[in-house]
């Protein structure tokens, strides 16, 4: 995640420089404080929050659990990520439901805190939980706001309640009361209450805010807050639980550049637990807050239950079989790849996804060199191609390779290479399939892998086909092959007797045993290499 960039690359420099040492000293582990102290202060994280976090990771990293470990460097790894992960919550939180719907959740926060679009994000995302929400619009002060919830909801397919015009016009408290009731009287299950942002503390717009609450009585009331924000979080945070006292907390922006300490210091500050995070512009950038994941994604041990989550909401279990059988059966074309790109690009940033494989931290420069271009320009090439062309790449010649390339605005250097990672892709997969283990481009075989029958065979018959350098010994090792050629394999008949395959065992000579044509020629071979 880029919030955390800067401070997860100085741990993980931090934790590198302790893999060197076979056993850590006082003077290790104060260093090591010393520096992850520096971090989370240059990650804009509370002063307080900082002290209580470096004095429990030096008092566990200087008792015995290190000393007695077989790996102290990753058991030290290992203490402040438990700590990272008490700091963020310790456990996740769900959301909690009401009794009887509609469960009524109240967003609160800052102006300029994303937290329309969130409503847009939230509401989306409980409609892909199989759930009815209605977005009520109660931001009545800021211009346009009404119209603003109105296309969000659009584009989240989900339904509005907005019966004031806003821009100054309508009494937010009554509206927020005739959006609940209308919610119960249409059997939608949930209510999303957009307020009015603050452009700081006011106390008015505070004060509206918790006659909100008060009228709805909502189940959650969730405090919306830019990751960018600060130092000034906490701050705000406290206001809010002190006005409105919400119930947890939201994270947007989570894709920016900036430090990211509002993550580390509002959970622990305001015991609020943090509930869901935004990590993007569009309203599929929305998941749920695992403390456990964040902490992992900090010190780059990547999160792949994330992103295996990611995958199975992308990818269709049937289509996924019949992809799998088309592959073992050899029937791999590029329509089926073009479908596999579609379904990963539809789920998101490529970007975002493969920085969540773990030590993709180090490959920084060359994710943030990653164009997700290239995948349209992949999509351009393959939709630029007949159906023909598409089954069967083989029959593209020179003629239709310049065709596709000038359909698809490309080159025909590009449409050489897609054919060629395609053909390479389609390869690895179906070795994958068969239980094999694929060789990748540019690296050897895995060591200590073997590959099957057909490719052991192989290989025995280059070891046996290995010549001496010694003229003698050569023509020795060819006469005990032609010696050694079972019955029928015509070894011995194409190589020595110039004849049909299998005739140096077969009628007159049982067993393969050679004949006096054959003795003749051998000794001829044994002359003629003693002269060389």
């Amino acid at each position: 995640m880029a919030t955390f960039g800067t401070l997860s690359e100085r741990l993980t420099q931090t934790f590198a420089r302790l893999r060197t040492k076979g056993k850590l000293s006082a003077s290790d582990v104060d260093g090591t404080v010393r520096e992850i102290r520096r971090a989370l202060l240059e990650a804009d994280v509370a002063l307080e929050v900082v002290k209580d976090f470096t004095a429990r990771v030096r008092e566990r990293a200087l008792g015995d659990e290190v000393n007695q470990a077989l790996n102290p460097a990753q058991q030290v790894v290992q203490i402040v990520n438990d700590e990272l992960i008490q700091i963020l919550g310790g456990e996740q939180r769900r959301l909690q439901f009401a009794k009887n719907p509609p469960t009524v959740i109240m967003l609160a926060g800052l102006q300029g805190a994303g937290k329309t679009t969130l409503a847009g994000k939230l509401a989306k995302w409980l409609r892909g939980q199989g759930h009815t929400p209605l977005l009520v619009a109660c931001d009545l002060q800021r211009p346009n706001a009404v119209t603003q919830l109105g296309v969000v909801a659009e584009q989240a397919g989900v339904a509005i309640f907005a019966p004031e015009p806003g821009n100054g016009v309508g009494d937010p408290v009554k509206v927020a009361k005739a959006g609940v009731r209308e919610a119960a009287d249409k059997h939608y299950d949930f209510v999303i209450i957009d307020t009015a942002g603050r452009l700081g503390v006011d106390a008015e717009l505070m004060q509206q805010a918790a006659n909100i609450r008060k009228a709805t009585n909502p189940d959650e009331v969730l405090f919306v807050i830019d990751s960018m924000i600060g130092q000034d979080a906490v701050a705000t945070a406290q206001a809010f639980q002190e006005g409105v006292d919400f119930t947890g907390v939201v994270l947007t922006k989570l894709d920016g550049d900036a430090r990211g300490g509002a993550a580390l210091s509002i959970r622990q500050l305001t015991g609020r637990p943090i509930l869901f995070a935004s990590t993007g512009e569009t309203l599929d950038d929305f998941e749920q807050f695992h403390p456990d994941r964040m902490a992992s994604r900090i010190l780059d041990l990547g999160d792949v239950l994330t992103l295996i989550e990611q995958a199975q909401k992308a990818f269709d279990e049937e289509e996924a079989r019949k992809t799998a059988e088309k592959i073992a059966n050899d029937e791999f074309t590029l329509d089926d790849f073009l479908k596999q790109i579609q379904q990963l690009r539809g789920q998101g940033s490529l970007k975002k996804m493969m920085g969540m494989l773990p030590g993709m931290g180090k490959m920084k420069a060359q994710l943030d060199q990653f164009d997700e271009r290239e995948v349209l320009h992949t999509e351009a090439i393959i939709q630029s191609m007949t159906q023909a062309e598409r089954r069967n790449p083989k029959i593209l010649n020179g003629s239709r390779r310049l065709r596709i390339a000038k359909g698809s605005g490309m080159t025909v250097t590009d449409v050489n290479r897609l054919v060629k990672q395609f053909e390479q892709a389609a390869k690895m997969m179906k070795t994958v399939a068969r239980g094999g283990v694929p060789q990748l481009p540019g690296m050897g075989p895995i060591p200590g892998v073997h590959g099957g029958k057909k490719k052991q065979a192989q290989q025995g018959k280059k070891k046996g086909a290995r010549k001496s350098g010694n003229p003698a010994k050569r023509a020795a090792g060819e006469i005990a092959q032609a010696s050694a050629a079972p019955k029928g394999s015509g070894f011995g008949g194409s190589a020595l007797t110039g004849g049909a395959g299998g005739s140096a065992g077969s009628g007159n000579n049982p067993g393969g045993a050679p004949s006096a044509e054959d003795i003749a020629k051998m000794q001829e071979l044994l002359r003629g290499a003693k002269l060389r």
